[in-house]
Parts: structure tokens; C-alpha cells; sequence
């Protein structure tokens, strides 16, 4: 069973996905940009609703974008 918060990330991008025709599942290692399953749109939707959601500032000037491209590295920024 997934942590709530885990959960939460993971319902969000399987709606990005979902919104783009993509139903495929997602692991939790897979890339979703480099790999094309999510665009620079999606990136703008998932910044959003991690900074509301969650309360991350990705605004940072150090933040590393690529940190966005699984939901493993996601999680550990969510945690």
C-alpha cells in the first residue's frame, strides 16, 4: 500500500497521462519526459500541483528540472 502522499502523485500523473491518450501503466523508474509519455504542458501542471499540493518551491533558481522525470525522484522530493 502506498503512503497517502505517494498516492496522491501518483493519481496526478496517471491523470496527465490519461489527459495526453496514454493509459499505459507507469513505473515507478520509468522516465515521463525524457522518454516523451509526458510534455512541457504536463511539466507546468505537475510544477503546479506540486507546489500546491505539496508545498514545494520549484521557483528555486537551483532546482533541478530533471528531478521532475520519474515518480521515484518525484516522491523523494514530496517526502
Amino acid at each position: 500500500m502506498m503512503a497517502p502522499a505517494t498516492e496522491r502523485l501518483y493519481d496526478a500523473v496517471k491523470g496527465l497521462l490519461a489527459a495526453r491518450g496514454d493509459h499505459d501503466p507507469i513505473l515507478r523508474d520509468e522516465s515521463l519526459f525524457i522518454m516523451g509519455r509526458l510534455d512541457s504542458l504536463a511539466a507546468t501542471e505537475l510544477i503546479m500541483l506540486l507546489e500546491s499540493d505539496f508545498g514545494i518551491d520549484i521557483g528555486s533558481s537551483d532546482f533541478d528540472m530533471s528531478s521532475l522525470d520519474t515518480i521515484e525522484e518525484i516522491e523523494a522530493l514530496i517526502q
